[in-house]
């Protein structure tokens, strides 16, 4: 069994309309979401390699998450430019082709990739939108990355900025 940690970058600024599209910040709820997810996540998960998007939000969301659990700092990351992507096709090819020895991966990443990821593995529509911030854990019934295939997955775990209150 392998198990899909996918969390959505937390909530990015567009008050600059000039800057590209990799580069935009964290607005202020991004700030925010993105430690009271790391510390909600520490209580439920154990620290683990990430591979993120070279996206700046992402990237600011990595930090913002590693703030808040320490342990995360000391554990290398990974960045991917083939996870700054919209499209769920690539990212099921990245998927795929990871090495079979990681029974856990952990991602930073973007939608609409994310959830139509977590529909199409899950075979049914089960997430109507991974907000920013919102992390999906899923377990798959494969013990090989390449074998992924449609309905392979369950949901776990669903942790939203919305559910953690005024933490």
């Amino acid at each position: 069994m392998k198990t899909l940690h996918l969390l959505r970058h937390a909530k990015s600024a567009w008050d600059n309309p000039g800057v590209d599209d990799r580069d935009r910040e964290l607005n202020a709820r991004g700030q925010r979401d993105a430690p009271r997810m790391g510390a909600a996540l520490a209580e439920l998960i154990p620290p683990m390699t990430i591979c993120s998007s070279p996206a700046r939000r992402a990237q600011l969301t990595l930090e913002g998450l590693c703030a808040a659990l320490p342990q995360l700092q000391s554990l290398p990351y990974q960045v991917d430019d083939v996870l700054y992507t919209f499209s769920v096709d690539r990212l099921w090819r990245w998927l795929a082709a990871r090495a079979d020895d990681y029974p856990d991966l952990f991602i930073i990443a973007h939608n609409p990739a994310l959830t139509e990821l977590v529909n199409e593995l899950c075979g049914e529509h089960s997430v109507a939108n991974l907000p920013t911030a919102g992390y999906v854990q899923l377990h798959l019934e494969i013990d090989r990355w390449r074998d992924l295939l449609q309905g392979c997955a369950h949901i776990h775990l669903r942790l939203f900025p919305k559910q953690l209150g005024q933490r």
